[in-house]
């Protein structure tokens, strides 16, 4: 485990990488589930709380072993063994998620044992690996020492917090030192002696990810087709897959319009400011997802929110996503292209107008499919003009 060259040729996911992914979308679907019950339930504070505790704690476990595995991945016996047993630890984690949902409603200390068990198992295997990079390369043992100093420290503060039963929100503000610990650790690591992690190799496992979390999009159209259908398939129907598919489609093109990893191989100094960006992009897409579950709740009539409600759970997520997209590509390419202002614009108008149908009481159906064109915006302004704007910053960055 001395390293992979960071500049391999026809470097891709590994077969153990996606396998190890699917064990997220147990968890992010477990997430957006408690989110869509949560919402359904008008639990809305409880329930944005535990999805963004969730979120953090589902990409960052994610997002250790990715960038560990771009690195020092050597696919032996040993590795993978060690990778399974922190599938394992994801699978325990996902277990713990709905008693964490249900603590933050009830109010009185949070439940987040079995999530941190989930994270103790994982962390287990993921220490074995770093123990096995610094044996095998002994020019970063203090970048390694760093790591596994901070998973120890960070994961017996964890174990701290489950164990001494708090009031959620005492556990909450205290649970900030080990998340700064865990954040921080990797940005002063790197900055010692850098990984040798592959540019394109992360983006495509960060690209895999997102469309794992596009899969809820999905799932949510299904579970909303489902409940509409059960008196026969009709035009709201047809309408409504439209509108989940446009959506899912959408947000997909829109994503990978943005070339990720090109930027990352031409300034791999902006990899924290991508990597840890994309934590907000994966809870936007997953949330989008619980939103149209929400939807199917509502159309069945087993909700407690109303009409507006009902289409805001989809339309905040989604312009949440969208607005965040576009500074994150502005953020991470360093540049404000004035088109952009435009499309944003655009987008908001689309995200604002199902809204007002909602309070005019104009039909859920309706309101998705008008909201469905939202990401479409940029999508057509993409391929009019805003392809010339990539090529402008590829160009720059590569002088």
């Amino acid at each position: 485990m001395s390293g992979r060259d960071p500049h391999e040729e026809h470097r891709a996911a590994t077969t153990l990488e996606l396998l190890f992914d699917l064990t997220f979308v147990v968890a992010f679907g477990t997430a957006a589930n408690e989110l869509a019950h949560a919402l359904a339930e008008d639990h809305v504070g409880a329930g944005i709380v535990g999805f963004a505790f969730a979120t953090f704690a589902i990409s960052w476990a994610w997002i250790n072993f990715t960038w560990f595995a771009s690195a020092y991945d050597t696919d032996d016996w040993l590795f993978r063994l060690t990778t399974m047993v922190q599938m394992v630890g994801v699978l325990v984690f996902a277990l713990g998620l709905p008693a964490m949902f249900e603590s933050i409603h009830h109010g009185d200390t949070l439940d987040n044992d079995v999530m941190v068990w989930g994270y103790v198992v994982m962390r287990a295997g993921l220490l074995f690996q770093w123990w096995r990079a610094t044996r095998s390369d002994p020019d970063r043992r203090s970048t390694h020492a760093l790591y596994m100093g901070s998973l120890l420290v960070s994961q017996v503060m964890w174990c701290f917090f489950a164990l001494v039963d708090l009031p959620v929100t005492t556990t909450f503000l205290l649970v900030c030192i080990p998340l700064v610990i865990e954040v921080a650790a990797p940005v002063i690591a790197e900055r010692r002696l850098a990984t040798p992690w592959h540019p394109h190799h992360i983006a495509e496992r960060y690209g895999l990810m997102v469309i794992i979390a596009l899969g809820e999009g999905l799932i949510g159209t299904m579970a909303t087709l489902t409940a509409l259908a059960e008196h026969g398939i009709d035009l709201d129907v047809a309408l409504l897959a439209a509108a989940g598919t446009a959506l899912t489609f959408g947000m997909w093109w829109t994503y990978f319009s943005i070339p990720h990893g090109e930027i990352l191989h031409a300034r791999p100094d902006r990899s924290f400011g991508w990597g840890y960006g994309h934590m907000v992009l994966f809870g936007a897409i997953v949330a989008v997802g619980a939103g149209v579950h929400v939807a199917a709740y509502f159309l069945a009539h087993e909700s407690h929110i109303g009409l507006v409600g009902t289409v805001l759970t989809v339309a905040v997520p989604l312009g949440f996503y969208l607005v965040a997209l576009y500074v994150f590509y502005a953020v991470v390419s360093r540049s404000i292209d004035p088109f952009h202002v435009l499309l944003v614009v655009g987008t908001i108008a689309l995200l604002v107008v199902p809204v007002v149908m909602a309070a005019g009481d104009v039909e859920l159906t309706w309101c998705l499919l008008v909201l469905s064109l939202a990401p479409w915006v940029t999508v057509i302004g993409y391929e009019a003009h805003g392809y010339r704007h990539n090529a402008e910053i590829l160009a720059a960055l590569a002088d």
